[in-house]
């Protein structure tokens, strides 16, 4: 097979070999437990600077606890705090998601918003977790990126750029809609298992025949 010449054919071809190594939906590739958007928002926002395992193990009490926007939006900081404090920076989450949870009630009607901007407009929500509930929750075109994501595009030379929002829209163009939020979730576990920070696993990648970087560290 030729080696694809363009960022716009490397980003095809990486997310039809990504897609047979780690097939599924976006939904089925998301490692964060969840049974509705509000979930995921919520859980999203817990799993900065932590595991999902983690993460996974607080949030059953927690959506117990509070099974809506409304529920949360009225809880007592203090029970939240110690619900989710194995997570780390339990404060600063605690005010993140009553804070979200009051103005899903406040300005949403206590839905989960749809569009990118309002997702981006909440409290403790930037862009990488709103394209994450839409892509995994909502089965809407979203692509996250994470530091996975930017070393991964990087390598393949599909970007130059280092910003995650300019990586994001440079990217975009390049992946079909409805594969954006996976292709994103398949960049991040093939660079927790195979292409690492320190010493990328060139002789077991399926993308190191086409990969500008195979092979260079």
């Amino acid at each position: 097979m030729a080696r694809p010449r363009s960022p716009k054919g490397r980003a095809r071809l990486a997310a039809d070999r990504l897609a047979l190594e780690y097939p599924g939906t976006a939904k089925e590739l998301c490692a964060l437990h969840h049974d509705n958007p509000f979930q995921l928002l919520t859980a999203t926002i817990l799993s900065a600077q932590t595991t999902d395992e983690r993460v996974n193990m607080v949030t059953p009490a927690l959506f117990a606890a509070y099974p809506t926007p409304a529920d949360l939006a009225v809880a007592d900081p203090a029970v939240v705090e110690e619900l989710i404090h194995t997570t780390g920076f339990f404060r600063n989450k605690t005010k993140s998601i009553i804070g979200m949870a009051t103005a899903l009630v406040d300005r949403f009607d206590g839905e989960v918003p749809t569009r990118l901007s309002d997702l981006d407009s909440l409290p403790g929500v930037g862009r990488k977790t709103g394209n994450v509930v839409r892509s995994v929750a909502m089965g809407l075109p979203g692509l996250p990126v994470d530091t996975h994501v930017l070393r991964l595009s990087k390598r393949l030379a599909l970007t130059s750029q280092t910003d995650p929002v300019k990586v994001e829209l440079e990217l975009n163009p390049m992946v079909r809609e409805a594969e954006r939020g996976a292709l994103s979730l398949r960049l991040i576990l093939h660079g927790r298992a195979v292409c690492v920070a320190r010493k990328p696993r060139c002789a077991t990648c399926v993308l190191a025949d086409f990969c500008p970087s195979a092979f260079a560290t």
